[in-house]
């Protein structure tokens, strides 16, 4: 596990002429080439060999590179990952191959691989549901990205792997200055916060907003948001004083650890009788309760997950009382329903990074052999921002 991982390479790896680069380019010669060119090829591989990139020996002598790559894979719900090696297949004239750099790791992840995610995949799959890497190949109908290209994807799963094929609607071209690694913990978290903050709750200047898990990726990112864009006043609730001072490090301008006592209590010292303008609540059961009664009149709550465990049933008088509202967030189900909004909230994070408006907290990065080790490290909740996996 690498906490401080170095400089992220911009480019594929090169592949000197030997071993499999050797093997790729003579299958090449085998297969597809009369004597001269065979001659011609080896001539070029001699001389340029340490600077030949797999990227091209894939396109141009694709069905002779057969390389394999890594990849984790969930064979059976409820047990460990598997790291094997995946026999890659040809892209489809829609799609991109990526060569994936980062992978973000997030709890719908984890739920995935115990069969308690809303959306159920066939064994064995492997899960990752936003990367960040280069474009190695596309197919003969695209045109949004090109080889060599910095990308941020959203497959729906599979991004923790070596490599990933993907529909080419699913990527987003990241900016000059942003790196592969900040880009990797953009798209779920920030993606979340922003639809949240702006498009849910619709979150006004001057506002206060009270965020729960608040030291989690999203909860983190709700903070960068409402405060460095939206320019709210933002109340952080976390479980543990280290994760209040975290979220206080973030742009919070107070916390709660509501390990402690009552939440309700607690919101009631900082604000007064008044309450909160704005919830986004990840925990749910009595904290999502609590955090509910704390609201001002006309406040609005936004459900997004229930990390805590337990699903709390909305007493509806209290919205009446004080003309709240509770509404929900999958963030996911706008890719089908509503698509130019949900493109426009990536769109949106990419661009607040490039400005230098929001900083996205990266808390550890661990290696590809270790997934088991990042999943625990997540559901023992240990972990503080955004945990990734390096596929390099």
């Amino acid at each position: 596990m690498s906490h401080v991982p170095g400089p992220v390479a911009r480019r594929p790896r090169a592949l000197p002429v030997t071993g499999a680069g050797q093997a790729a380019a003579g299958s090449y010669c085998r297969t597809r080439t009369s004597p001269l060119w065979r001659h011609l090829l080896w001539a070029m591989a001699a001389a340029w060999g340490r600077f030949l990139s797999r990227a091209w020996l894939c396109r141009t002598a694709w069905q002779g590179c057969g390389r394999n790559y890594r990849a984790a894979l969930c064979a059976e719900l409820k047990r460990p990952l598997v790291i094997e090696e995946v026999t890659p297949r040809p892209v489809q004239p829609h799609e991109v191959r990526v060569n994936v750099h980062f992978c973000g790791i997030n709890f719908a992840d984890i739920l995935a691989c115990q069969g308690q995610y809303q959306e159920r995949h066939q064994l064995p799959f492997t899960p990752g549901m936003e990367f960040s890497g280069m474009v190695l190949e596309t197919g003969t109908d695209v045109s949004t990205v090109k080889e060599g290209d910095r990308v941020i994807g959203l497959p729906g799963f599979s991004g923790m792997a070596e490599e990933c094929i993907t529909d080419h609607k699913n990527l987003w071209q990241i900016p000059e200055k942003v790196s592969l690694r900040e880009a990797a913990a953009l798209p779920v978290s920030y993606g979340t916060a922003i639809f949240a903050l702006e498009h849910r709750a619709c979150t006004q200047p001057g506002e206060t907003v009270l965020v729960t898990a608040a030291a989690g990726a999203t909860g983190l990112a709700v903070i960068d948001v409402a405060t460095n864009i939206l320019q709210a006043k933002v109340i952080a609730a976390a479980g543990s004083d280290e994760k209040c001072q975290l979220a206080m490090q973030s742009g919070a301008q107070s916390s709660v650890n509501y390990s402690r006592g009552s939440l309700k209590e607690a919101v009631g010292k900082l604000v007064g009788s008044g309450g909160v303008n704005v919830v986004i609540d990840m925990v749910g059961g009595d904290i999502f309760l609590e955090a509910l009664r704390s609201l001002a009149y006309e406040g609005r709550i936004v459900v997004v997950g229930f990390a805590g465990g337990t699903i709390a049933s909305v007493p509806a008088n209290l919205l009446l009382l004080k003309n709240v509202t509770a509404m929900g967030l999958y963030w996911g189900r706008y890719r089908q329903q509503n698509f130019p909004v949900f493109s426009r909230s990536l769109s949106s994070a990419l661009q607040y990074c490039q400005e230098g408006r929001i900083q996205p907290h990266i808390g550890e990065v661990f290696e590809l052999e270790e997934v088991n080790d990042a999943f625990l490290h997540v559901t023992q909740r240990k972990s503080t921002g955004k945990v990734l996996l390096s596929l390099k």
